[in-house]
């Protein structure tokens, strides 16, 4: 045989056994039990070394091979449950028991997690079935009276609480749930009880603070100081023990120990890459007011901890509360570039575009992420806020009352109804929506006033008092109220009592414009005009650089028909605030009375670059631009005013007539017609412009009624009887028409159609 062959033949088993060691191993890779297992065992190392994150996938890996893998759902329940995911960690407890009936700790675990959850009912439940298959479960025993605490049972309770200690003395736990019951019992043995958990373990976090609670109840500030001291010694890697201490020295008035312990905080090696720890100092700013340093730590961590995605979003709402809006978009931007599909900064940026007066970029955005958590109440409030912004209010107010009914805890969905209802007149919403407020914010004003406003509409003038008498109680130093109560004693036409109450809100506020106005409407009221100018000019004199002083001078002014001093007030108005939008359009009504047209042009435009959104100042200059024949232009301005605004009536009325008149489509015409007269539903001139559409089109009858609500609205325009005789001319109404047509003849020989008229009377019938 050649050697080729021989080797061959020679290597022949060993290769057959390498073959066969392929095979069986590749059959144990193949087995469910044993891959299940190994992931299962990896899982538990991750665990143990407090990786949570990575010991959860392999638990999950595990779950995937066998879905009814008990221990692996427990197992991933307790990773959970240390990342503080706390509604997966409910699910995966949920499976355990469904799957292992009889695992007395899974079964433990979501009793206790029922009760921090709300549900202490379902949780009584869960403890009890644990203790009927071991009736010395200590542990059950507590969790059963914490949950007949919840439930209001405080007596039961204790007694509970004390069985727990007797299936189990040396059980330091026990004690602290003992004592704290007593405590709120107002039972002196609670301190004895919480010194006994610590005497059983001097390392028990839960009995520390619990004694450093009951000191602090107690006003006991330098036992308490002690013992928050001794729970960070025992735990320093716990923020919320260093939560606690700063509590105290906030209970205490100590803002400065309070903010050097968040320092230490931030500081601590055992914290330092602790999210909850770096985030607190600049929440501990923000919530003292000190937004100025709050903005710089919030910068000065995140410099540090660029990938924390929630510190970034915090970092992006600080900057918008300055008004920072470009900076808060990059690092919202940043956000959305490494998680594009976060909900948080989603809305975020729709929020920011909707400051930005870019609400129609900001819908879409948050439609998006509306549509990709439904149920998630702030996208609602927020994309309701950009609706009103363009306008669309009964999308906003669709969007608000969902948020309301997903959150019925959060006041912002209410306060924007009720501000809505109030602008809108809406007196059924803003009962509704100002209740709601008062019902979750008690202790805040604004509720108060809403719903004052609210019954004064409704002829309850009583009620209104008695909510404003609530909003001053609550609120003592805000002028507000005040000036609420000072406008109902007006209304009521107690000028004597109005007055104390504006000159009480005076006192609080010396730059209140609405306080002054009243006493300023009370003196014109009683014909006393130089009294009310030396009152707002005494009140300048007090708060010089108030632009809304100057604005209600020149109305002062305007009453004393001195348009010279008018003007200038206003002209100050405007220079100290450039977002005095009513004083920019009062200002340019004076100087168009006084033909300075381009002058009133000027300052439209002024106040346009500084409020660039605010329709009312391109219906304005429309308007203008009409008397001065510059129709063209005119409905140039009526565009962008409904580009921004689509149903804003004054701009919708006045381009549909300068369509008809100037040979526009008569379909566009008509439908910005009929959203002309819906916003302005008693306006002569709506009538008059939806009347003479109907006439365009040839829809007579139509036409003629609406033309007579013009007619019957303003009988003194003869536009309105020519236009109505035109109508009733087509209609072959004669006498009606020739009625209508010398009416508007009578009223202004000289009326620029009168020739027209003329013609046409001459050429018309005599008799139907």
């Amino acid at each position: 045989m050649r050697p080729t062959e021989r080797s061959f033949i020679t290597r022949w088993p060993f290769w057959v056994g390498i073959a066969l060691l392929a095979v069986v191993f590749a059959g144990c890779s193949r087995d469910p039990q044993v891959r299940k297992q190994k992931y299962f065992d990896k899982g538990t190392a991750y665990f143990q070394q407090g990786k949570y994150r990575e010991a959860a996938i392999e638990f999950e890996n595990a779950i995937q091979i066998d879905s009814k893998f008990a221990d692996a759902h427990y197992e991933l329940a307790l990773c959970y449950l240390k990342e503080g995911a706390l509604q997966r960690a409910y699910q995966e407890l949920i499976r355990t028991v469904e799957i292992a009936p009889q695992n007395q700790k899974a079964q433990l675990d979501l009793a206790t997690l029922l009760l921090a959850g709300g549900k202490p009912s379902d949780a009584h439940d869960h403890a009890e079935a644990i203790l009927k298959s071991e009736p010395q479960n200590a542990q059950a025993q507590v969790v059963l009276s914490e949950a007949d605490a919840a439930l209001g049972d405080l007596p039961k309770a204790i007694d509970e609480a004390q069985q727990a200690i007797q299936m189990d003395a040396n059980r330091s736990a026990s004690y602290v749930n003992l004592a704290l019951l007593q405590a709120k019992n107002k039972d002196v043995a609670a301190e004895r009880n919480l010194q006994k958990a610590l005497v059983l373990d001097p390392k028990s976090v839960s009995a520390t603070v619990a004694l450093g609670e009951f000191y602090q109840s107690q006003k006991r500030w330098p036992e308490a100081e002690k013992q928050f001291q001794n729970a960070v010694t025992i735990d320093p890697g716990n923020p919320a023990l260093r939560t606690a201490l700063v509590n105290l020295y906030l209970g205490e008035g100590r803002k400065d120990l309070a903010e050097q312990a968040l320092q230490d905080a931030k500081n601590s090696p055992a914290l330092k890459d602790n999210p909850s720890a770096y985030r607190m100092l600049g929440g501990f700013y923000l919530s003292q007011g000190q937004l100025d340093k709050a903005v710089a730590e919030f910068a000065s961590v995140y410099a540090a901890h660029p990938q924390d995605l929630v510190l970034a979003k915090t970092y992006a709402e600080v900057l918008m509360l300055q008004n920072r809006l470009d900076d808060a978009a990059k690092i919202d931007d940043a956000v959305l570039k490494s998680s594009p599909a976060d909900y948080d900064a989603q809305v975020l940026r729709g929020e920011i575009l909707t400051r930005q007066g870019k609400a129609s970029d900001a819908i879409p955005i948050l439609e998006a992420a509306v549509k990709s958590a439904p149920d998630n109440a702030l996208g609602h409030l927020h994309l309701g806020t950009a609706y009103a912004a363009v306008a669309n209010f009964g999308q906003a107010q669709s969007q608000w009352l969902q948020a309301a009914k997903l959150r019925p805890d959060m006041a912002e969905p209410e306060r924007a109804l009720a501000a809505y209802a109030s602008r809108s007149g809406n007196t059924a919403l803003l009962a509704d929506s100002s209740g709601e407020l008062i019902r979750i914010e008690p202790r805040s004003p604004e509720g108060y006033l809403f719903h004052a406003s609210a019954l004064f509409s409704k002829g309850d003038a009583a009620g209104a008092e008695q909510d404003l008498k609530k909003a001053m109680e609550i609120a003592p130093q805000d002028a507000t109220p005040c000036e609420r109560m000072g406008d109902l004693r007006a209304a009521q036409k107690q000028f004597g009592e109005a007055a104390k109450f504006y000159n009480r809100a005076l006192a609080l506020d010396p730059a209140s414009a609405e306080a002054l106005a009243g006493l300023v409407n009370i003196d014109l009221e009683q014909k006393q005009p130089a009294q009310a100018l030396r009152l707002v000019k005494d009140q300048i004199a007090r708060a010089p650089d108030k632009g809304g002083l100057y604005f209600l001078l020149g109305q002062v002014e305007l009453q004393n028909q001195d348009s010279a001093a008018a003007e200038a007030a206003l002209q100050k108005a405007v220079d100290l605030d450039k977002n005095d939008v009513p004083a920019f359009a009062l200002l340019a009504r004076v100087q168009v009375a006084r033909g300075s047209i381009d002058q009133a042009i000027a300052n439209y435009q002024r106040a346009l670059d500084a409020n660039p959104r605010d329709v009312h100042l391109y219906a304005a200059l429309g308007g203008i631009s009409e008397s001065r024949g510059e129709w063209q232009k005119a409905q140039d301005l009526y565009q962008k005013a409904l580009q921004i605004q689509p149903d804003y009536a004054v701009a919708a009325n006045n381009l549909a007539y300068l369509m008809l008149e100037h040979g526009g489509d008569v379909n566009t015409a008509l439908s910005l017609a009929q959203t002309g007269r819906r916003g302005l539903p008693n306006l002569a001139a709506s009538a008059d412009t939806l009347g003479w559409a109907y006439y365009r089109q040839g829809v007579y009858n139509a036409s003629i009624d609406m033309l007579q609500q013009a007619v019957k609205e303003d009988p003194k325009n003869p536009t309105y009887h020519y236009h109505l005789g035109l109508a009733y001319q087509k209609a072959n109404d004669y006498a009606m028409a020739r009625k209508q047509l010398e009416s508007a003849l009578q009223i202004n020989p000289n009326y620029s159609q009168a020739d027209e008229i003329r013609k046409t009377l001459s050429a018309m019938p005599q008799q139907n």
